[in-house]
This record gives C-alpha cells, structure tokens and sequence, in this order.
C-alpha cells in the first residue's frame, strides 16, 4: 500500500525478525526453521481456529516498517477486510522483496475441493473497479518446515490478472461483518489449490514480495492481513 493510504505511521527502522517456534530472537541466518513430525487425524474438517498461530520468521525488505508495532498479532487471527473499494489498515508491511513463513499448530491445510488455503492482502478496486491497486507476492507451502513447494505466480502479468499471486482480490471477510474468512466465495483474498503443487497436507506458509511493488515510505511491498485454512486436517 502507497504512502497516500497508510497514514500517520511513525516508525521508520527496518527490523529483521526471526520467531522461533517457542520463543524470538538470534539472527535469522543462524537459525534454520525447525522441522516438525506431528501426526493427524483422517478427515476434512472446518476448524474453528482456521488461522495461521506462530511466526516463524520475519524478514523485511526495504520500505517495511507500518504493521510492526503490532508484529505479530497483526498477521494472526482472522482478516480484517475492509471491502472492495478500500485497504485495510490491519497489515504487516513486508517491505520490497521481503518474506514471512507462518506455522498452523492445531490444524494443517489439505488437499480437499477446491481452494485449500486462503491468503489475504489490502488490494482494493480503484474508483469503484474494475482496475485494482494491487501488490502481489509469491506463496509457497511445506509440511515440515524444510521442502517447499511454491505457487506458480505472473506478478507483472497486469493483463492476465496476476495468475497465481498473492494480493490481487479485494477483501471482504470480516469478524465485524459476519462474513467468513474461510469462504473462498465471499472472503475475498486470493486462494491457493494444494493439488497444484502436489502436495497432501502443509503446516507452514511462506510468503515473498515479488519485487515488483512501489517501495517507497515505510509500507512497501505485499501488505500481509493474514490466512485461512478452508480444507483443513487436524493434528
């Protein structure tokens, strides 16, 4: 999001994060992700606790900065869409190039019907549509932390709609509206098929800006509101 929507922000420092699974500190080139053998039960299941629990790491690029006074609670929890027409201001700044991996720890997204995942930015359509501001990342999932598979993704594909990117479709979903944030047909956000990559189940999430996004200010880059299981498996 440009420095006309995010307003009033006060910290300017680039910060690198690194969040282990029990605790935070150290030095994110030190400190490999940590892989997890969990075991799940069989089954489809609509979670209550659709939402992404831990940071693992935090790395930002260059112009991040809005959303870290809130880091990182800000990327937890459900969306705070704001509708089609207007950004939300419940966003982690990743910065030009920057990157977030995210853990499920109650329960993992699997290959079910349809979208399996759904990853929520702040794009909005530009004086009522039906061109969009948006800013696109990349999106990769694992299942233990170690070997990721990544989403094909066309971010400067303008024409084609930015096809399997982050960060293109408005978000509507909502605690405040009702509307479910694990609804592929009314959430908003963009939706992420495991079968696409061919994989079964993934309990970790990363996220990269693509790089191509305005960099200027402290909101640079793919602004991250958070994501949501819709297929999801027990553990």
């Amino acid at each position: 999001m440009n420095e006309t929507v995010f307003t009033a922000f006060r910290r300017g420092m680039v910060l690198t994060w690194l969040v282990g699974l029990v605790g935070c500190g150290g030095d994110e080139t030190q400190q490999p992700v940590v892989p997890d053998s969990g075991q799940e039960d069989s089954g489809s299941i609509k979670p209550a606790d659709p939402y992404a629990d831990e940071v693992v790491q935090f790395t930002p690029g260059p112009g991040a900065g809005f959303g870290q006074d809130r880091f990182p609670d800000v990327v937890l929890g459900p969306p705070t869409g704001a509708g089609l027409d207007s950004g939300s201001l419940d966003v982690l700044s990743l910065g030009k190039g920057g990157s977030i991996i995210l853990r499920f720890t109650d329960i993992a997204v699997m290959d079910g019907p349809g979208v399996d995942l759904l990853v929520f930015e702040n794009a909005f359509l530009i004086a009522g549509g039906p061109a969009a501001f948006t800013e696109r990342a990349r999106v990769s999932v694992s299942d233990d932390g170690v070997t990721w598979f990544e989403f094909p993704c066309e971010p400067t594909n303008a024409a084609g709609g930015y096809p399997g990117c982050a960060g293109v479709k408005p978000v509507t979903a909502n605690p405040a509206n009702g509307i479910s944030a694990t609804d592929p047909a009314v959430a908003g956000g963009d939706g992420f098929d495991l079968a696409t990559v061919g994989l079964s189940r993934a309990r970790f999430v990363r996220i990269v800006d693509a790089g191509t996004n305005g960099s200027a200010g402290t909101s640079a880059g793919f602004d991250l509101d958070g994501v949501a299981v819709v297929n999801g498996v027990a553990l």
